[in-house]
């Protein structure tokens, strides 16, 4: 059964689109981007409503999620007093410059709009790659459960993100469709 997926996200500098457009291919969601005013589409909240899951995306910016993404959590207050997102699934990534970069506050504060919505969590499901012999490319080295977490350095372009955490976005992206999927 085909489950409709939506990622929300928000990208000021164009790496984390490029993480969205990742876990997009992996979970044949659909993007839905928040823009530099922290505004989404006429019709976003309809998409959204009809989602079977969404997907939470921001950079962490000073430790947490940007204020863009801010402004849309506060809207979907409107969703929130109508339980209108109860028992969807929800999930999260973010990208920051530092390889930490406080990146657990960013995905927290996504996972508490979810519960707040009394949505179900789906965390990234793969091992860590935390061997001696770890390479920067291997998939899921960040070592993030929660939700996914990738760093970019910040004087990298959008084409220059690490390829091991463009294919940890993907398979990110595959188990919240599978997991969408199991459950139907």
């Amino acid at each position: 059964m085909s489950k409709s997926i939506v990622i929300v996200f928000h990208s000021g500098y164009g790496h984390t689109r490029k993480i969205a457009e990742a876990v997009a291919e992996g979970s044949r969601g659909h993007l839905l981007a928040i823009d530099a005013d922290g505004n989404l589409p006429d019709d976003a909240w309809d998409k959204l409503g009809a989602a079977d899951a969404i997907v939470f995306g921001s950079p962490t910016y000073m430790g947490n999620v940007s204020w863009q993404f801010k402004k849309f959590a506060d809207q979907s207050s409107k969703v929130w007093f109508t339980q209108g997102w109860k028992d969807k699934l929800a999930a999260a990534f973010t990208n920051s410059a530092s390889v930490a970069g406080d990146k657990q506050t960013a995905l927290y504060t996504m996972f508490t709009l979810a519960q707040q919505h009394g949505m179900a969590w789906v965390g990234t499901g793969l091992m860590p790659s935390n061997a001696k012999s770890a390479q920067r490319d291997d998939v899921n080295y960040l070592s993030s459960f929660a939700g996914l977490a990738t760093a970019t350095p910040s004087d990298a372009s959008p084409d220059e993100m690490v390829p091991g955490d463009i294919r940890t976005a993907i398979l990110f992206g595959q188990r919240v469709r599978a997991t969408a999927e199991r459950l139907a």
